[in-house]
């Protein structure tokens, strides 16, 4: 028996009191328009821009155009016109002067403006590292409540995601609210038709 197997078994045959699961049958938040109430919660509560995208939009012109200034842009998404690839770096920290990370959502939950991440590129490190994200994310990929996302959820073979709402902020230093404490200033969603 390994070490873990060991602590496991020690922590089984002390356990005094068993509990069942929760119920979990309980009506979830469920949105009549969840794109509506998706685009609501992303530019109030996640504090995120969000730009609709229509047919035929060139998505390079539009990320150009949120953010003219950007140097380096990271992305290994077919078609968008990137600088750099976290698929083709050494390490993470090659991705450290990303401008604009620009990566792909595959779940929006409309209660809470989280967006599913997958990973599907070598370095996960963008999606923390970039100055500012651009998720591109399809509306008919939104669900009204987390309980839904979970059910949509698909991992890669690269075994990782994350849920991401908005840009990074914390108001534990001197209670003052500061942004890209941890990682994005700013996040973008293109919301796409």
């Amino acid at each position: 028996m390994n070490s873990k197997q060991d602590i496991l078994s020690r922590l089984r045959h002390n356990v005094r009191e068993t509990y069942d699961m929760p119920d979990l049958s309980f009506p979830k938040t469920v949105y009549d328009d969840p794109v509506a109430e998706f685009i609501h919660a992303t530019t109030t509560t996640a504090g995120a821009h969000l730009m609709e995208l229509s047919e035929g939009d060139d998505i390079n012109r539009k990320i150009r155009e949120a953010y003219p200034d950007a140097k380096v842009i990271t992305s290994n998404i077919a078609g968008v016109e990137a600088t750099l690839t976290p698929d083709d770096v050494e390490k993470a920290q090659d991705l450290e002067k990303t401008d604009v990370g620009v990566i792909q959502g595959t779940v929006g939950v409309a209660e809470n403006a989280c967006i599913w991440i997958p990973q599907t590129m070598k370095e996960r490190s963008v999606c923390f590292m970039a100055e500012y994200l651009v998720i591109l994310l399809s509306r008919k990929d939104i669900v009204s409540n987390m309980h839904e996302a979970y059910r949509k959820i698909e991992f890669t073979s690269l075994g990782f995601g994350t849920f991401i709402s908005g840009p990074s902020k914390t108001a534990d230093i001197e209670q003052a609210l500061v942004y890209g404490a941890q990682a994005a200033r700013g996040v973008t969603v293109m919301l796409l038709p």
